[in-house]
């Protein structure tokens, strides 16, 4: 049995058709990605900012609680993704020389000619499904609009129970 709290703020028409229009679109631009990256690089979309985050890191390397947290998924999926990616040669793991119980996950040469192989195929997906349909005022909008959306998620404070914390 469903109650009603007299106190809650229920979405009007117009949140309620934003709410299910940023739903719908996201859920859409994931699969568009996910399977533009499956068809030409042979990989998930959450395997590709995986590499692309090893990519940005100084010698491309990075610790594994720290592509966690970027990548914003549990250390558990963060392992397992890691543990596919090796078998393929893209990446490796090595333990922390500062720490011991810790691990950096490196992008291997062949992870990086993979990245660079399937970089121009992504972008041209990205574009097409975001950029090209957008004017240059609605793409400054986007941007504004999410980071207010993630920052509003992000707390800073310690013991904030999120997923990639955990």
């Amino acid at each position: 049995m469903t109650t009603h709290n007299e106190d809650t703020r229920w979405l009007d028409d117009e949140e309620q058709r934003t709410w299910r229009a940023y739903l719908h679109a996201t859920m859409l631009l994931e699969d568009h990605l996910d399977r533009q990256l499956q068809r030409d690089a042979k990989m998930p979309h959450v395997y590709y900012g995986l590499l692309v985050q090893l990519s940005q890191a100084p010698r491309r390397r990075m610790r594994m609680t720290e592509l966690a947290r970027n990548a914003k998924i549990t250390r558990s999926r963060l392992s397992h993704a890691v543990a596919r990616l090796e078998q393929h040669g893209w990446v490796r793991r090595e333990d922390c020389p500062s720490d011991k119980r810790g691990q950096n996950a490196i992008l291997t040469d062949a992870g990086f000619e993979v990245l660079e192989q399937s970089a121009p195929g992504h972008v041209a997906a990205v574009r097409q499904a975001i950029f090209d349909r957008l004017t240059d005022e609605q793409q400054k909008s986007l941007g504004e609009i999410m980071r207010i959306i993630a920052e509003g998620l992000q707390p800073n404070e310690a013991g904030a129970d999120l997923p990639w914390l955990r």
